[in-house]
């Protein structure tokens, strides 16, 4: 809710300045920059000269790619939850902005750091819904598919222990027992305390069947936020003259390898002012200038054979469930490696199709959440400890010192 509330002034304020112009329905494929152009005409480009020129966008109405021409560019895509089979993120939430980054030649870092939301409704329905941690607050108790209350034997705080420890031991006791997920039991509380206290649960339990005062909640770990991310400055810089980036899409570091509820609004609120600030900045430096008029157009290969569209169908759901088998909550390296085997054959895969038929949204989409995936794994095989949010089988300890985990494209 507080999040809503930012949106609409946000919202209500682009309505009032008529110098913002505002793409709905527009779905930005990727970053154009100078070295692009550059390596296009086969010419050399000094490192120190590449920029952001542009980008392309696809008009998701008119099913159209359209090129806007500009000197700066800010990420402020969001996180990239959907790459998991589980998630308490918005469908749109499919890593776009990183994949950008990446392939623009950007630093992407840490991005092995997935929190998982431990209480996230269990549904048949396929609803999303974040069950909150103020109902443990208020006395619920985690019971596994045998009915026993598990959290004393992970943690001294039981129930109330710090997400990841919860998530990791929903996630143990689901592999234990072979469940498809555990219980959240506030059975104890009458019904209209929980109408009170909890009027969105309550309401939402009840149309999905569930009367929380006298039926046990099934809930399961969810991907929640992407605390990796592109690399940026405490200015939203990122590596490359002109692209910028702050909200979830970003790698401040200001999460550390874990996340505390509401680090958020530092990262999408402060984070967004000082990166218009040096936004300000750069384009006092440089100028104004549009970006060069030689950028090529979108070239459309079209064609293809339509019934080879349940690739898509098919690769999407593969991703999301490999990733939730082999890099969730707990992994090994034997799984870690198995996956980036998986990701390497789907980004085959949809690479082709991706060079012979017409964009759409789905595509691009699937395009960015392999991508993502494919960094997520790298990193995670970088780092030899458990630390915060990323647990490794083989390496239980955490290392004395820390380091950032580090992944740039090579061209």
């Amino acid at each position: 809710m507080t999040g809503k509330a930012i949106e609409s002034a946000l919202i209500k304020a682009i309505a009032r300045e008529p110098r913002i112009a505002l793409f709905e329905h527009f779905f930005a494929i990727d970053v154009i920059t100078a070295g692009k152009m550059a390596r296009r005409q086969r010419k050399a480009l000094p490192a120190d000269a590449d920029r952001v020129v542009g980008v392309y966008a696809l008009d998701v109405r008119d099913r159209r790619v359209v090129t806007f021409q500009a000197p700066v560019v800010m990420l402020s895509s969001g996180g990239a939850g959907q790459v998991y089979l589980y998630t308490t993120n918005p469908d749109i939430a499919t890593g776009d902005g990183i994949a950008m980054a990446y392939r623009a030649g950007v630093e992407v870092r840490n991005m092995e750091f997935i929190q998982f939301h431990p209480t996230a409704l269990y549904s048949l329905s396929g609803k999303r819904f974040l069950i909150s941690e103020a109902v443990r607050g208020e006395g619920a108790i985690l019971r596994n598919a045998e009915g026993e209350a598990f959290m004393p034997r992970y943690h001294p705080q039981a129930d109330l222990a710090p997400r990841d420890i919860v998530a990791r031991a929903i996630d143990a006791e689901m592999k234990r027992t072979g469940a498809p997920h555990v219980w959240l039991d506030i059975t104890h509380r009458n019904s209209a305390f929980l109408r009170s206290r909890f009027p969105l649960i309550h309401r939402f339990c009840t149309e999905e069947g569930i009367d929380i005062s006298k039926d046990k909640i099934p809930v399961v770990p969810a991907a929640h936020y992407t605390c990796g991310g592109v690399a940026t400055t405490l200015a939203a810089e990122t590596t490359l003259p002109g692209l910028y980036a702050c909200g979830e899409v970003a790698c401040t570091g200001l999460h550390g390898a874990n996340r505390l509820a509401s680090n958020s609004l530092l990262e999408a609120v402060v984070m967004a002012h000082r990166g218009a600030a040096s936004v300000a900045a750069y384009l006092g430096r440089t100028g104004k200038a549009a970006a060069p008029s030689a950028i090529p157009e979108w070239r459309d290969f079209g064609g293809g054979d339509l019934d080879e569209r349940v690739v898509i169908t098919h690769n999407w759901d593969e991703l999301r469930r490999t990733m939730w088998d082999y890099v969730s909550i707990m992994r090994t390296t034997k799984r870690l490696e198995r996956a980036r085997t998986r990701i390497a054959n789907l980004s085959r895969e949809i690479q082709e199709y991706y060079a012979n038929f017409s964009v759409d949204s789905r595509l691009l989409e699937l395009r960015n959440m392999i991508q993502v995936a494919e960094l997520i794994v790298t990193c995670a095989l970088q780092r030899h400890e458990s630390r915060g949010l990323h647990a490794v089988a083989e390496f239980p300890k955490k290392l004395s010192r820390a380091a950032d985990t580090s992944v740039r494209r090579k061209f």
